[in-house]
């Protein structure tokens, strides 16, 4: 019995290991030749991705130069609106500077004139209580006065109540009436000199908004001009032009 499967065992692990290495041959070799070309594993009736045409650039094209001319004509709409706005701004910044220079011009004639009295010797008036206390009522009715015209703010005739800032109630009334012109003949001044900054930016203003608003003008017409299609003129043949002008031809009547 042992000789029995012994012989077997001789007979038959030959046979398998045959088996088997042809089979690892076979399987080896299929995967090479699998390796060696990759590309059958791609059917070749695939077609390949086809890119854009012409046509479709061109529709592309015109749809972003449509897009491109509609935002511009949008900017130069803006920034027109935004220049006439400057414009009228300008036109006020000028109004009021006009009115600041008359406003100047009227308040210096008035302290030229009291300068004038200035020069002049002042008043003997007896030094007393009663002397000084109307001149402080008359700095206080003068100053007042001032307030309401316009001519003195709230803190100026705080000042002179406050007997502040040279506001003496002791002096002369001419001497008050001066220094009261020249206080409004400085502050008319400054408000000139603030007009006159005002007048200047807002010119500025306009002028830029203006250089903008034509350059984004000439911009959205030139884009809108690049959407009008190119139309080419026919030829017309010179026997069909000149036709015309033998079949006009007057001819006279014949009489008889």
């Amino acid at each position: 019995m042992e000789t029995v499967v012994f012989y077997q065992f001789v007979t038959e692990v030959p046979r398998a290991a045959a088996i088997w290495s042809t089979l690892f041959l076979l399987t080896l070799g299929l995967l090479t030749v699998l390796a060696a070309r990759p590309e059958r594993d791609r059917r070749t009736d695939d077609p390949l991705p086809a890119g854009p045409t012409a046509r479709e650039l061109a529709a592309a094209e015109a749809v972003d130069r449509r897009r491109y001319a509609e935002e511009v004509a949008v900017a130069a709409a803006g920034a027109a609106t935004t220049a006439k706005r400057r414009r009228a701004a300008w036109l006020t910044a000028q109004e009021q500077l006009e009115r600041a220079w008359i406003g100047y011009d009227e308040a210096d004639t008035a302290a030229r004139r009291f300068a004038g009295a200035g020069a002049l010797p002042t008043p003997q008036t007896p030094h007393t209580p009663a002397e000084y206390a109307a001149r402080e009522r008359y700095l206080h009715r003068a100053a007042m006065a001032a307030y309401w015209r316009g001519d003195l703010t709230m803190a100026q005739l705080g000042d002179v109540f406050g007997h502040r800032r040279c506001w003496d109630p002791r002096r002369h009334p001419v001497e008050q009436e001066v220094l009261i012109s020249r206080v409004v003949r400085d502050a008319r001044l400054a408000d000139y000199q603030v007009a006159a900054d005002s007048e200047r930016a807002a010119w500025r203003d306009a002028e830029l908004a203006a250089e903008s608003a034509r350059a984004l003008a000439e911009e959205a017409y030139a884009a809108a001009a690049r959407l009008r299609p190119t139309v080419v003129p026919a030829r017309r043949t010179v026997a069909g032009a000149l036709r015309p002008a033998v079949v006009a031809l007057w001819r006279p009547a014949r009489v008889g």
